[in-house]
């Protein structure tokens, strides 16, 4: 008799076996076309943004709000993971790095001079930023809500087109 137990599997002899924990990783892993082709849009839109505008709302807020959705859109295209734990992550993380400019952690690793980091990092601290990324994800969630309704109508419309065959 063999259970399961968090992925890994316990045989009637107390031996591990890590097989589950492969399969169900290597199930996880995918590319979904549709969100990579809105990432890389996105990432596009992104670049052109920080080349061509330099406004006072649509280079700092629309470009945080497109931020999130961007990495919440990469993530999806390689991984098959659920909605909602995905979009918290992501604004973990875009929370994450608003704090560590808000510390300043550019200058303290002594980075000031390069300009990746600065770009990825980022230099000055603003609660709007966090605005914009609340606002991105709530963006997110709604996308994703209208799409899983759009797809659950489509597949009742499939199922009773079906037994109307039958």
């Amino acid at each position: 008799m063999i259970q399961q137990v968090r992925h890994i599997n316990i045989n009637n002899h107390g031996r591990y076996h890590f097989r589950a924990a492969r399969q169900t990783f290597s199930a996880m892993l995918t590319f979904n076309k549709n969100y990579g082709t809105i990432a890389l849009v996105i990432l596009v839109a992104e670049v052109l943004i920080a080349l061509f505008v330099s406004d006072g709302f649509i280079r700092p807020y629309v470009g945080d709000v497109l931020v999130v959705v961007l990495i919440y859109c990469f993530i999806k295209s390689f991984l098959r993971a659920p909605v909602l734990p995905t979009a918290l992550s992501v604004l973990g993380l875009a929370f994450t790095t608003e704090f560590l400019q808000y510390v300043g952690i550019v200058e303290m690793l002594e980075w000031q001079h390069s300009n990746i980091a600065r770009i990825v990092i980022g230099t000055s601290f603003e609660w709007a930023d966090l605005l914009a990324y609340i606002m991105g994800i709530v963006f997110v969630l709604a996308a994703e809500n209208i799409g899983r309704r759009k797809y659950m109508a489509a597949s009742r419309m499939q199922s009773s087109e079906k037994k109307n065959c039958n």
